[in-house]
This record gives C-alpha cells, sequence and structure tokens, in this order.
C-alpha cells in the first residue's frame, strides 16, 4: 500500500516543493492549505503526474475543527496517514520593533506556526500509533533559521519558530518508543512567492556574503531533505535539526 503524506500549506512555495518530492517518492499526497478550490487543481493534477494520487482539503491549522476534519479525511481518502509534515507558517502581517509588537499580531503567528503544528502533531500521531503495520512513520517539522536568529522587528516570529523546535524535540522523545521519528527542518532564504518582495535585498546580502553557498535556495532543496529523512536510512535518527541555509548557520570570523 502506498504511503499518505500530508503536507500542510503544501499548494505553493516551500510545501509544494515538499509534496512533489514526496509524489516522485510513490507517496499519495494530502494537500492541506487555505486556498480556494479551484487555485489548488493545477496544483493536484501536477502532483499526481509525478506518481500516486493527490488530493486537496482546505483548512486552517490554527483551527481545532480544521485540523480534526484533515486527519480524518485524510484517513478516509488514503486509509491511513504516514507522514505528515508540518509546514504552514505565517509572518507577521506587519512587521513592527518589539516595543509595538501587538498581542493580535503575536496569537495570530503562534496560533499556527506553533499551535498548530503542536496540535497537528498530536492528531496524527495518535492516528500513526492506531494503525497496524505502519512502516518508517515520520513528522517534520519546517522551522527555520529565525528559530535562533533575532529579527526584532518581528519577535512573535523568531519565537514562533523556536518553540517549534523544542515541539520537535519533545515529540521525538516520547514518540520514539511507537517507532515515529521526529525531524526539523530550518530552511534559510528560499525563493518563494513569500521573498519575492525581498529579492533585491537578498540578492545583494547573499552577493556580499551572507550565506558561505553563495545562492538562495530553492523549494526542491527543502523537498530533497525531507524525501530523504522519510527512507529507512535514518530510522536511527530522531529528534535531528537539519538546516538547510546555504551555510547560514556556520558562526564566521
Amino acid at each position: 500500500m502506498s504511503k499518505c503524506a500530508i503536507v500542510t500549506g503544501g499548494a505553493g512555495g516551500i510545501g509544494l516543493g515538499i509534496a512533489k518530492a514526496l509524489a516522485k517518492e510513490g507517496c499519495n499526497i494530502v494537500i492541506a492549505d487555505i486556498r480556494a478550490d479551484e487555485d489548488v487543481h493545477k496544483v493536484i493534477s501536477g502532483l499526481e503526474s509525478l506518481g500516486g494520487k493527490a488530493h486537496y482539503i482546505k483548512s486552517n491549522v490554527a483551527c481545532p475543527k480544521d485540523r480534526e476534519k484533515l486527519i480524518k479525511e485524510a484517513v478516509e481518502r488514503f486509509g491511513r496517514i504516514d507522514i505528515l509534515v508540518n509546514n504552514a507558517g505565517v509572518a507577521p502581517k506587519v512587521r513592527m520593533d518589539l516595543l509595538e509588537t501587538t498581542e493580535e499580531s503575536f496569537d495570530f503567528v503562534m496560533d499556527i506556526n506553533l499551535k498548530g503544528t503542536f496540535f497537528l502533531s498530536q492528531l496524527a500521531a495518535r492516528q500513526m500509533i492506531s494503525q497496524e503495520n505502519i512502516e518508517l512513520p515520520r513528522i517534520i517539522n519546517i522551522s527555520s533559521v529565525s528559530a535562533d536568529t533575532s529579527s526584532i522587528n518581528r519577535g512573535e516570529y523568531c519565537i514562533s519558530k523556536a518553540a517549534a523546535s523544542m515541539v520537535t524535540m519533545l515529540f521525538a522523545d516520547r514518540l520514539a518508543e511507537e517507532g515515529i521519528r521526529v525531524f526539523e527542518i530550518r530552511p534559510g532564504v528560499i525563493k518563494t512567492d513569500m521573498t519575492a518582495v525581498v529579492t533585491e535585498k537578498y540578492d545583494k546580502m547573499i552577493a556580499e556574503g551572507l550565506t558561505p553557498i553563495k545562492r538562495w535556495g530553492y523549494p526542491e532543496d527543502i523537498g530533497g531533505i525531507v524525501a530523504s529523512l522519510c527512507r529507512k536510512e535514518f530510522d536511527f535518527c530522531t529528534g535531528n535539526v537539519i538546516n538547510v541555509d546555504g551555510g547560514f548557520h556556520i558562526r564566521r570570523l
């Protein structure tokens, strides 16, 4: 039986890069996103052309009912859940100095980036544990270099990603005995629609040495790592943080 992989925020950007990589591995893909159905039709067709089947579920991971619907419908559609990729995430709607950040902005970011990741992982783990003969189950959290890099004009985002790192560690610890491996990927500067507005800024920073590897990252860079982590070669690992950032994390003099 083909594996079933849920990718939140999978209709574009990093999430779509991940979904494509898993589809090429033969997985059935469930895309969870908040986009309108008509916007995702081509995405689903494209994924199915790579192998396996694909299904779209409109859902907001910040909403408890949507999280429950996502798990239930994925199981109804494909009979199982083998992989959960918590990729859905948001930045503050407006960047503000740390001393001006509002509770509304803080809650908006935390509800999706942290609360959604925690409680969807909980639901998916319960489902995985209940399944018979599950092979190489995985939960993979897409974090950010902001998990340990300060940006004082979007502090709520940095805090959400740092907290998501602890979510990875906690679930890795708890689920090891259940055979479920949990990983965290920290992307760096990745070329997506979200970063399109700062292309010129990052072009300049990369050229000036922001990262040892002097290029943008791409969604397929993340997708390839996710696909690798879902293979048996990584079954003696859990709780690992994988930086996919062109070497940004290296402290240099």
